[in-house]
């Protein structure tokens, strides 16, 4: 894409982005953003196809948005106390752009969710993954993830569904602290030493990105990761 089109698709995606924070998707039309952002409605089409492009080039923006934020939550010693904050950095950014959680969460098709949620995803594998390296896990990281993603973004749309002078942020804490108290183990010196967080933390070290090698076949190793979440139930 040269420039003077690059220029021109930030410029809608601007803004579209203000005219959604402003009167949500049914105001997202093509017209009106052509409207406001000076140009032809054929020069729209010619970059994003239809309103339902827009909408998807939208999305893939506020994923980019939520992650620049996530990004910039330093780790500490504790993974489990970054979970802890990674939710509530979740939960305030949906509430502070309903929309564009709306757009990123609320999906109006069964399994679609835009390419960048993978990468938000990854991003929660990593917190997860340092809490089962450190014996902190009670379940697989990638279960931990489903339960996670279920319990923040149900909390996260239903505050957003709640009139604000209504909600009440107990809620979030408290069904955060259920699901990590739930997934993790005692933090140190209370460390979990049983057999199951030992078995997730090895499950954790072989799946890592620094993984060493394995003088196993796939299907040995394969199998080597289904004991080890046999051990870990």
């Amino acid at each position: 894409m040269d420039d003077a089109k690059s220029r021109t698709r930030r410029q809608i995606l601007e803004v579209a982005a203000d005219i959604l924070e402003r009167e949500g998707a049914e105001g997202v039309s093509t017209r009106a953003v052509a409207a406001a952002a000076g140009i032809r409605a054929a020069s729209l089409y010619q970059l994003f196809g239809d309103k339902e492009g827009l909408l998807s080039a939208l999305a893939i923006h506020a994923f980019d948005l939520y992650l620049a934020g996530k990004h910039t939550l330093t780790q500490s010693g504790d993974p489990v106390d970054d979970m802890r904050r990674g939710w509530d950095m979740h939960v305030d950014f949906g509430l502070r752009h309903p929309a564009f959680y709306l757009l990123m969460y609320g999906a109006d098709r069964p399994g679609r969710r835009p390419p960048a949620a993978a990468e938000a995803n990854a991003l929660l594998m990593k917190f997860l993954n340092r809490a089962a390296d450190d014996s902190r896990l009670r379940v697989p990281p990638a279960l931990a993830a489903r339960l996670t993603l279920a319990a923040i973004t149900g909390v996260t749309l239903s505050l957003i569904g709640t009139p604000e002078d209504d909600r009440d942020m107990e809620v979030s804490a408290r069904m955060r602290d259920t699901l990590i108290d739930s997934l993790t183990t005692d933090p140190p010196p209370a460390r979990d030493s049983t057999l199951a967080s030992r078995a997730l933390a090895l499950d954790a070290a072989l799946a890592g990105a620094d993984r060493p090698a394995l003088p196993l076949r796939p299907t040995e190793t394969a199998l080597l990761h289904d004991w080890l979440h046999q051990l870990a139930r």
